[in-house]
């Protein structure tokens, strides 16, 4: 595949494409396989991970190669599978540090699995939602019955007992997000340093199922809309810049922080452009996102080593796009219309503007102060001290 355009490039594996032992009610990648996936086997060939690996190693540029496991349900792959991943990759890498990430609902970690992460340096994201009962009223199994949270629970002792580095991974839905205070407390408590959070935005066609970005559908009721996205960034934010900055870190928080120093963030949807970041299924299928994982936006198969670099650049060409609210929107280089999958409200604006723009309004103060620190060599904590002044001055809640 080549790849002029795109540099760092990475890809996403899903080693098992949409399997998964939950059947979580706001899932956007349960039902792929029925849908969009053909010749689907249970678990990656050999021949398609050995492709996988030598293409990673390829457009992966600099001393160092990252690979990412996502799912469905990647532990469902088993760990042979990943013991022979790991020779494919250190017989392919050569000199080169190999990273591994896997992103699993947490219900499998056991001893086995745990002393295999840390014995190999794999960084662990978990899915949680939050507490129990706002975890288990969408985080189910695959029956649909029992909630998961308890497992999971379990699942994060055992990679606390074997030192294993794990980031917190949550679905903001519409019953979490009318807590903020206490979703963000919920990952303190339990230990969480590192937390990513991302906003549920799903549409449903006649047919029940998932509408591709392009087509026409309801919101599902787990979505959340702008205003209350909106209140939920602020006032988790509030909690985190009085107390937390530089000791737990918060994605959107440091690609916001990241925007401002004029670096690239860490946040695709927050990024300048899409197309950065490929996504494979188990049979080799590629697209350019997993969120895109339609008929129509199939760009080729790994096994072909093949791909439509036409579909390739076009999909890179979506985020560009902007209504013209965007592109006189003061924060605009904070969020570049965030997601194109959420842009289908009139004339292409996203469902979530709105709460973006409330979040920017409210943080922009304390952020300028913390890219003022960083700039001048100093630590963007210091905005702590800050923080009450700054939220007086610029009529801040407290």
């Amino acid at each position: 595949m080549e790849n002029e355009k795109f540099s760092p490039f990475y890809f996403m594996a899903k080693p098992v494409g949409s399997l998964c032992n939950l059947k979580c009610q706001y899932c956007y990648y349960y039902e792929k396989n029925d849908r969009t996936v053909a010749g689907y086997h249970r678990v990656m060939s050999e021949e398609t991970l050995e492709k996988y690996i030598k293409r990673c190693v390829e457009l992966q540029s600099g001393d160092f190669v990252h690979f990412i496991w996502h799912g469905g349900e990647p532990m469902l792959a088993g760990l042979n599978f990943y013991r022979k991943t790991l020779e494919i990759e250190k017989r392919m890498a050569g000199d080169r540090k190999i990273y591994n990430t896997i992103q699993t609902n947490g219900t499998l970690i056991d001893d086995a699995w745990s002393k295999f992460f840390k014995e190999n340096g794999w960084l662990v994201g978990v899915s949680v939602d939050g507490w129990e009962e706002v975890h288990d009223a969408y985080r189910r199994g695959a029956s649909g019955c029992g909630g998961s949270f308890k497992q999971v629970m379990l699942g994060l002792v055992k990679l606390e007992t074997y030192g294993v580095e794990w980031n917190g991974m949550a679905v903001v839905n519409n019953l979490n997000v009318r807590e903020p205070e206490r979703f963000y407390d919920f990952f303190g408590d339990i230990g969480c340093r590192y937390l990513q959070f991302t906003p549920i935005v799903e549409r449903r066609g006649k047919n029940g199922g998932l509408v591709s970005p392009d087509d026409c559908g309801e919101l599902t009721e787990e979505s959340v809309g702008a205003e209350e996205w909106g209140e939920f960034l602020c006032r988790i934010f509030d909690r985190w810049v009085r107390n937390d900055v530089g000791r737990r870190f918060v994605q959107i928080f440091d690609a916001t922080l990241a925007s401002m120093l004029g670096v690239t963030p860490g946040l695709c949807t927050l990024s300048k452009e899409c197309g950065h970041a490929a996504m494979m299924e188990q049979n080799g299928d590629l697209y350019s996102c997993d969120h895109f994982v339609f008929p129509e936006f199939r760009i080729g198969n790994i096994n072909d080593d093949m791909s439509d670099k036409e579909k390739m650049l076009k999909f890179a060409e979506r985020k560009k796009l902007l209504p013209e609210k965007c592109r006189g929107c003061k924060y605009l280089r904070l969020c570049y219309g965030e997601c194109p999958k959420n842009r289908f409200l009139g004339g292409g604006e996203n469902h979530l503007c709105e709460g973006y723009r409330s979040y920017f309004e409210h943080s922009h103060p304390f952020f300028q102060y913390m890219a003022k620190m960083v700039e001048s060599g100093q630590s963007p904590a210091r905005v702590m001290d800050m923080a009450d002044k700054l939220g007086k001055k610029h009529d801040v809640r407290g």
